[in-house]
């Protein structure tokens, strides 16, 4: 196992005791992009101290051909789910290729030429979170076309738990494509191993994969983002609640879009208790967001300590059984499209709360899926 001898080689180099991202460990990896033709799948997130990783490669003359964009865009502007144009990155020149929208897995005709593919995104370490789909098609059509990827790692901010209920792959969608938990305790370049080792590209083909480790990282640290992953992921609160949060995503109430305080509260206009209240607006990210507008009432969670929850590593069920128990007209508080169950992994959790189980019955229930994946999970794992 290539990637793990990589792996131990850079600590017994003495980089353990300092966090170093894959992409600031250049010896590691700019030597296998020389006189290479190369595509980039980046965001905001690809950064190098003050430097974006498409500026810092063609500084040190790496042929980068095309720049791969995932939601949100090359530059991170795009509200979720807005559709990314192709065009040409306004800095460097190089095309910018979208992937996102009806085309989320590169076509024959955009790798024509292209040897290596460099992946390098900041993950928030949850299910739904489209990069990690972006990646599982990015694997694919190279595996398809004969071409490396390499993934440059970066720690998970929620890397230090597993919770939540398993996907049914009868759900699978671009919100969660893979039978994990929401929250799977892995990096983006161990989940890149797994992918692989699982066989879970289109036909079982493999990807020739190559992960630049991190120096100096374990899962249960708390990691603060130099740069936010998605302009609806401000600071280190809004990350370390999004996995409990987003489920309101599927359901009528706002996480706080349209706020300036994303994913750090829930409301919707028919909440019982009026004691909180706010009002989204159109703002960076959310430009017609959930209630635009309308007063909405619900519960501030802002206060909260972003460490606190980060240690605690568990998908919180109460805010969004309180949310049902306190909304004056149950019967539409899912929404009718099943973005929930796509979210949730199933059906099962929105039936559940609608029986009126408790959040520990519903827990229960996870138990053994959780068992089973963490035995998967365990032969990718490269750090402690």
């Amino acid at each position: 196992m290539h990637y793990f001898l990589l792996f131990l080689l850079l600590v017994m180099n003495g980089f353990a005791d300092e966090l170093v991202t894959g992409a600031q460990n250049l010896k590691a990896y700019l030597p296998s992009l020389q006189n290479r033709r190369v595509a980039v799948v980046v965001n905001p997130s690809s950064v190098v101290g003050d430097a974006h990783l498409v500026d810092l490669l063609l500084d040190k003359g790496v042929k980068v051909k095309t720049i791969f964009a995932p939601e949100h865009g090359f530059r991170g502007d795009a509200d979720a789910g807005e559709h990314i144009k192709d065009g040409y990155d306004r800095k460097s020149g190089l095309p910018v290729i979208s992937l996102y929208g009806s085309h989320k897995k590169p076509a024959h005709k955009d790798l024509d030429g292209i040897e290596i593919i460099l992946f390098d995104i900041q993950d928030v370490g949850v299910r739904f979170y489209t990069y990690l789909s972006t990646l599982h098609y990015v694997m694919e059509a190279a595996a398809e076309n004969n071409i490396t990827v390499m993934v440059l790692d970066r720690p998970n901010p929620n890397g230090g738990g597993v919770d939540g209920p398993l996907l049914n792959e009868k759900f699978s969608s671009f919100v969660g494509l893979h039978p994990v938990p929401i929250l799977y305790g892995m990096t983006i370049g161990e989940y890149a191993l797994m992918i692989n080792g699982e066989g879970w590209l289109k036909n079982g083909v493999k990807a020739d994969l190559n992960v630049i480790a991190l120096q100096g990282y374990a899962h249960g640290d708390f990691y603060h983002l130099p740069v936010k992953p998605s302009p609806n992921l401000p600071n280190d609160l809004s990350i370390a609640l999004y996995p409990s949060l987003a489920l309101f995503e599927g359901t009528v109430f706002s996480a706080g879009r349209g706020t300036t305080k994303q994913f750090q509260l829930y409301g919707a206009p028919l909440y019982s208790n009026k004691t909180f209240s706010f009002t989204p607006v159109p703002r960076e990210g959310a430009k017609s967001p959930k209630h635009k507008g309308t007063v909405c009432y619900g519960v501030d969670l802002s206060g909260m300590s972003p460490e606190a929850v980060h240690a605690a590593q568990t998908v919180r069920l109460d805010y969004l059984l309180d949310a049902y128990k306190n909304y004056e007209e149950r019967e539409n508080f899912f929404l009718k499209n099943s973005f929930f169950d796509r979210l949730a992994g199933s059906d099962e959790l929105r039936q559940q709360i609608i029986a009126g189980k408790s959040e520990e019955e519903i827990r229960t229930g996870w138990k053994e899926d959780l068992t089973h994946f963490k035995t998967i999970r365990a032969k990718y794992l490269l750090y402690p």
